[in-house]
């Protein structure tokens, strides 16, 4: 009887623990609401949920076995089996929203209220550079940004200018790319090599960072986020194309790595620099730097403690070369996505997104909250 009352206040326990994490964290969901108006997100197939699935570009993912892991298999667009990292922020910051949608789709281009609320403009293959970007024929980086004025004023025909001049500035603007600045173009392909060194090549990509954030600024943004560039060297791809032995020798290519630390390091100092004239000129606005390579790093290096089975190649196929067209319906595939640390030969699984978002969970914090 003694032990029948002990486990019966036991699980009486366990459940006021449950209820009293529920509501923390419905509260806290309903707090983070309150302060962010919308979620917008420009960038790379990191951050595309099928933008690219309306242009005309060998870059897609809207074909199985991408999405296998969504309600009824539905491949989306996203470059991964599931969410990606900011559809897990979109939920967390409470904008009614579990999935943050493509900006052309056509179900959501005109409707005001998915666009109030987040969308994202990123298109995979997509660069800083505008050489990446007609590699991939995708859609450049400016061009997100002038399709972020087009829902401006769509926005504006139902919130009038000074309503969406308020609704912008609750906003939170994410970007992320890079990656394929470096490991699609400089790495792969000679052209930029012969007119930049390394360090000479992140000035130039970091000076098209700079003009992209002034124009998002110049549109009244005033929390911005922008990741650096991941472990490149670690990308399953990268280490088939430049292993002396893809098959047997699958470590990182640190030459590729050291690149994007240094790389990195740059981009936070220019953004330091750049909050500082924002200071100086008055500007309420701020610019966050999210860490991505870190959390990545950790991930391959920990991958026991984090679940992961296989870190160097990815579910779908042999996993060392495939991406986009390459992973179809007739790739075989890993037995169980979330043992592994990659998707394809180039993108994460959801399980390490989803890792990701953990991650940036303070830094996404501090922004909303400050």
């Amino acid at each position: 009887m003694k032990n029948s009352n002990k486990h019966l206040l036991l699980f009486s326990f366990m459940q006021i623990i449950f209820i009293l994490c529920l509501l923390y964290f419905t509260t806290k969901v309903e707090a983070l609401n309150k302060k962010v108006s919308g979620f917008y997100v420009f960038g790379d197939s990191t951050v595309d949920p099928g933008n690219n699935n309306y242009i005309n570009t060998p870059f897609k993912g809207n074909f199985p076995p991408y999405g296998i892991d969504f309600p009824n298999n539905v491949p989306t667009g996203r470059f991964c089996n599931g969410k990606l990292s900011t559809d897990f922020i979109a939920s967390y910051v409470g904008v009614k929203k579990e999935l943050l949608p493509a900006y052309l789709d056509p179900r959501i281009i005109t409707n005001v209220e998915e666009l109030m609320t987040g969308v994202s403009f990123a298109s995979a293959g997509s660069g800083y550079d505008p050489l990446t970007v007609s590699i991939a024929n995708v859609i450049p980086i400016p061009k997100q940004l002038e399709y972020f004025r087009e829902c401006k004023l769509r926005l504006e025909s139902v919130l009038g200018k000074q309503g969406t001049e308020n609704h912008i500035k609750k906003a939170v603007f994410f970007i992320s790319a890079g990656v394929n600045d470096f490991g699609l173009n400089y790495f792969t392909l000679p052209i930029r090599r012969k007119s930049f060194t390394p360090i000479g090549y992140q000035q130039f990509v970091i000076q098209h960072v700079k003009e992209f954030l002034q124009g998002l600024l110049a549109e009244g943004a005033q929390r911005i986020a922008i990741t650096g560039v991941p472990p490149i060297g670690c990308l399953p791809v990268m280490i088939t194309l430049n292993s002396p032995n893809p098959y047997l020798q699958r470590d990182c290519i640190q030459q590729f790595s050291s690149t994007a630390r240094d790389y990195n390091r740059l981009l936070q100092n220019e953004l330091q620099a750049m909050q500082l004239q924002l200071k100086s000129s008055n500007s309420s606005a701020k610019i966050f730097y999210i860490d991505i390579y870190e959390p990545l790093d950790n991930m391959i290096q920990s991958h026991q403690k984090f679940g992961f089975e296989d870190i160097d190649s990815g579910c779908c196929g042999s996993g060392i070369i495939e991406a986009t067209y390459l992973c179809n319906k007739f790739s075989n595939l890993c037995p169980d996505p979330s043992k592994y640390m990659f998707w394809d030969s180039i993108h994460p699984t959801e399980k390490a997104y989803h890792n990701l978002f953990l991650a940036f969970q303070p830094t996404i914090d501090f922004i909303v909250n400050n």
